[in-house]
């Protein structure tokens, strides 16, 4: 079995799978910190297909794409978790 074959039959489905399950938890949270994160690992885990699509197809200019998506979701992560911190100290 190749590495192709790898990310063809079992790690892109598992992605895919992945993606569905947290976009319901994104629309069913009960809190906003609850899709705060979902989102968050909808991002990671587009990272991670953007990664898989770079190794099959050998284009290194999408890793750039991958790594200013971890920055800007990175920097989502922190400013919610700093606006939640003032709001519970008002």
């Amino acid at each position: 079995m190749t590495l192709e074959t790898y990310f063809d039959y079992f790690i892109l489905p598992i992605l895919t799978i992945s993606v569905i399950l947290v976009f319901i938890r994104l629309i069913k949270g009960p809190k906003v910190v609850d899709r705060v994160i979902a989102l968050d690992l909808i991002i990671t885990i587009g990272i991670g297909i953007i990664t898989i699509f770079t190794i099959r197809s050998n284009q290194k200019v999408l890793l750039d794409v991958a790594i200013m998506l971890a920055l800007i979701a990175f920097l989502g992560t922190v400013a919610f978790s700093f606006y939640i911190e003032k709001k519970e100290d008002d």
